[in-house]
C-alpha cells in the first residue's frame, strides 16, 4: 500500500519553496521577512498576554510560516488548471472578489485551506485574479491579447501529469510530492523575456498596466509574497531604516485595540529589465507586502465595517496620509473596540475552548465566558478585502489614472471558468464557531445551552 504525503505537508513544502524562490528573485523581500520577524518578536515580548493567548489558541506556531501570494491569470483554462494544482495542496477557492468596483479589470478568489487543523498547520493563501478582456473597449486589442494568451502553457507537462496522478490515486507519495513542488514552482517564476514586442506592450500598458502584466509574459509570475505581522504600524515606521520605502497609507481599518479583518501595506513595485523580442525595456509588477490580520467579522460586523470605511474614504478623498489616518480613526470610533463586546454584539466570529471546569449549571454562554469556564478566541480573518487589494494593486502598478472600469460583477462567469463553485467564507467561520462551541459545552456538561447557542 502506498503512503501518501498529506496535502498539508505538500502545501508547506510549496510555500517554503515559493518563499525561497521569491527571496532570491526579490532581495528586498528577504529584508522584509527579517523586519517582520524582529517586530513580531518585540511585540510578543512587550505583550505577554498576547503571547499567552496566541499560544493557547494554537496560533503561535503558524505565525512565522504564514504567507499569502498573488497571481494574475489570463484565461479560463488557466484558472481551471491552477484550481486543480492548488487542490493537491489542500487549497480550495474561497470567496469571490470583484475588483472592477475599484477600476481594475479582474475578478478573483483566494485559494486556501479551509478546515481549522489545516489552517493551524500552514494557512498559505494565493489571491488569484482572472483578467476580464470582455471589459476592454478596444475589441481588436482584446482579440490580440486573447490570441497571445492562447499560445502559452503556464503549467509544465510533468506538473499536469502529477496533478492527474494525485486526482486518480488520491494523493502523492513523498517523492512525487517533491517533484510536484519543483514543477509547480515553475508556473510562478519570473521571466525577463516578454512574449510580445515593445510596441504591443506599450499598447497594452495604455489600456491598463495590469493587462500588460498578464498578457506580456510566459506565465503568471508571483507578484508578491506577504508575511504576517503583529504590529503593522511598527513595520511601516521601520521600513525606511531598512532601505525600504513604504506606500503612503496602510490599507484597511485604523490601528485598534481589537484588530479586525485585514490591514496591509507594501513597498513600491520594482522596475525590472525586460527583453521585448530583442529590444530592451522595463516592467513594474513585483513588490513586497505586509499584512496584519484581526478577527473575522460576521455579516452584521462586515456591513458595519463597509459602511464605516465608505464614509471615511468619502470624507478623506482629497486628504494626505496623516489627514486620512485621522479621518479614518475618527470614523471608527463608532465601531466597538473590545473583543468581548464584538462577541456579545454578534459582530465577530470566535472559536471556543474549555477554560476551567464549571461546577454549576450556567444560564447563558456569556455566563460561562465571564466565569472563565469557556474561552472565546477570536477567529483569524483568513481572507481578503477588495478595496484594500485594489489600493495595493493601484499603488504598485502606477494605475491610479487608469481606473476606468465600472463595477461589473459576474460571479457566474468566474465560477464557470473556475470549474467549481467558490466557497462562502462566512459559512466557514460560522461552522468553526458552532462546532467549537458545541464541543466545549458538551465537555463542560452544559449541553442544555447547545440549542440556545445554535439558535443565536
Amino acid at each position: 500500500m502506498k503512503h501518501f504525503s498529506t496535502s498539508d505537508d505538500i502545501r508547506s513544502l510549496f510555500s517554503q519553496a515559493m518563499s525561497d524562490m521569491y527571496r532570491s528573485e526579490v532581495p528586498q523581500y528577504g529584508t522584509l521577512i527579517d523586519l517582520v520577524r524582529d517586530v513580531n518578536a518585540a511585540t510578543l515580548k512587550a505583550d505577554p498576554a498576547l503571547h499567552t493567548r496566541l499560544k493557547a489558541a494554537g496560533e503561535l506556531d503558524r505565525l512565522d510560516v504564514e504567507r499569502h501570494g498573488a497571481i494574475r491569470l489570463g484565461t479560463p483554462e488557466e484558472l481551471s488548471l491552477v484550481r486543480r494544482m492548488f487542490a493537491v495542496m489542500g487549497m480550495l477557492p474561497v470567496g469571490y472578489y470583484d475588483l472592477t468596483v475599484a477600476g481594475i479589470p479582474v475578478h478573483s478568489t483566494a485559494f486556501r485551506p479551509v478546515d481549522d487543523a489545516a489552517l493551524k498547520k500552514n494557512p498559505f493563501r494565493v489571491f488569484t485574479s482572472l483578467l476580464r478582456l470582455d471589459l476592454v473597449e478596444d475589441r481588436e486589442l482584446a482579440a490580440r491579447a486573447q490570441h497571445i494568451l492562447s499560445l502559452r502553457e503556464i503549467v509544465t507537462d510533468d506538473a499536469k501529469e502529477l496533478i492527474e496522478l494525485a486526482e486518480m490515486q488520491g494523493g502523492l507519495t513523498e517523492g512525487q510530492s517533491h517533484k510536484f513542488v519543483r514543477e509547480a514552482l515553475k508556473t510562478f517564476r519570473w521571466h525577463s523575456e516578454a512574449t510580445v514586442c515593445a510596441d504591443t506592450y506599450g499598447t497594452l500598458v495604455d489600456a491598463h498596466r495590469l493587462i500588460a502584466d498578464v498578457v506580456s509574459f510566459k506565465g503568471p509570475h508571483i507578484n508578491h509574497l506577504t508575511p504576517r505581522t503583529l504590529d503593522i504600524d511598527a513595520v511601516q515606521a521601520q521600513m525606511p531604516a531598512r532601505g525600504i520605502t513604504p506606500k503612503a497609507v496602510i490599507e484597511g481599518p485604523p490601528r485598534r485595540d481589537a484588530d479586525i479583518l485585514l490591514r496591509q501595506t507594501s513597498f513600491k513595485a520594482l522596475e525590472e529589465d525586460v527583453i521585448f523580442q530583442g529590444k530592451t525595456g522595463s516592467h513594474t509588477a513585483r513588490f513586497g507586502e505586509i499584512e496584519q490580520r484581526g478577527v473575522a467579522l460576521t455579516p452584521a460586523g462586515r456591513a458595519l465595517y463597509d459602511t464605516t470605511l465608505t464614509n471615511a474614504r468619502a470624507a478623506a478623498s482629497q486628504a494626505d496620509a496623516p489627514a486620512y489616518d485621522a479621518v479614518l480613526e475618527a470614523a471608527f470610533t463608532s465601531f466597538p473596540d473590545d473583543l468581548d463586546q464584538l462577541r456579545r454584539d454578534g459582530l465577530a466570529f470566535f472559536q471556543y475552548r474549555v477554560g476551567s471546569t464549571a461546577a454549576y449549571k450556567a444560564e447563558t454562554v456569556d455566563d460561562l465566558v465571564a466565569a472563565g469556564a469557556l474561552v472565546a478566541d477570536p477567529q483569524v480573518y483568513e481572507d481578503f478585502l477588495p478595496v484594500s487589494a485594489a489600493g495595493i494593486f493601484q499603488s504598485n502598478l502606477g494605475a491610479d489614472d487608469q481606473s476606468n472600469y465600472s463595477a461589473n460583477t459576474n460571479q457566474d462567469a468566474f465560477e464557470s471558468a473556475l470549474g467549481a463553485t467558490v466557497i462562502d467564507e462566512m459559512a466557514l467561520y460560522a461552522e468553526i464557531q458552532e462546532a467549537s462551541l458545541t464541543g466545549a459545552l458538551w465537555a463542560l456538561g452544559q449541553d442544555h445551552l447547545i440549542r440556545t447557542a445554535q439558535a443565536a
